[in-house]
């Protein structure tokens, strides 16, 4: 078991429904973009975790797949999303997944999780990402910004990357990063926003997270 696959059986296993019942703020944020683009029918969830934010989707009548690292946590999801299609692996293996490769889909939403992986591991996400795209396809991810207070904190891996946690890197985006990451998408909007979230044990957390929206031309 890798490092990070370890990390989240076991906070999933310990916390369950880490973050509570409710889907993020950016998940209503995507739904507008993707009802002005129309035709947005089928979604990917990038670590779908529990089923929170895919849940979101399901109940508007998307047709949603969702990828998530955790057993333990697929176990929670299929019971609180039923409706949405699950498939267990790291973002890593999207390539080796045949059931997601067999279908492109018209819009991917990545809620917090791009900025767990190292620089290159990030730039395979957003080649994998992109080439399960249609053409035209969108976009929704948010990432944790150079504003959070965490940043610094723990051993330093690279640039703008940290480790507080074993197994749990954490990049911290500047607004430069954002263009250089999505230079092959075509950037509808970013922006920068605080999000209130439920850590269960330790209570209330405000972070400050970028969003940003693109296009697959």
């Amino acid at each position: 078991m890798n490092t990070q696959k370890k990390y989240w059986e076991s906070r999933f296993q310990e916390e369950e429904k880490i973050w509570g019942n409710q889907s993020s703020q950016s998940a209503k944020w995507a739904h507008q973009f993707f009802q002005k683009r129309g035709n947005v029918k089928r979604v990917l969830v990038l670590g779908a975790g529990y089923g929170r934010n895919s849940r979101f989707f399901s109940q508007r009548k998307y047709d949603v797949s969702g990828i998530e690292i955790s057993t333990r946590a697929l176990k929670i999801a299929v019971r609180f999303d039923p409706v949405t299609n699950f498939y267990q692996g790291s973002i890593l293996d999207l390539p080796s997944i045949p059931e997601l490769n067999n279908i492109r889909f018209d819009a991917v939403y990545g809620f917090n999780v791009l900025h767990l992986f190292l620089k290159e591991e990030r730039k395979n996400i957003l080649t994998f990402t992109y080439n399960l795209l249609k053409s035209p396809g969108y976009a929704v991810f948010t990432v944790f910004s150079d504003k959070e207070e965490s940043i610094g904190k723990g051993k330093y891996v690279e640039y703008n990357t940290f480790e507080s946690k074993p197994g749990r890197p954490v990049h911290y985006f500047t607004e430069k990063d954002l263009h250089i990451h999505f230079k092959y998408f075509q950037i509808i909007e970013t922006k920068l926003y605080e999000e209130t979230e439920n850590h269960g044990r330790t209570g209330f957390h405000i972070h400050k997270l970028y969003y940003i929206a693109l296009k697959k031309p």
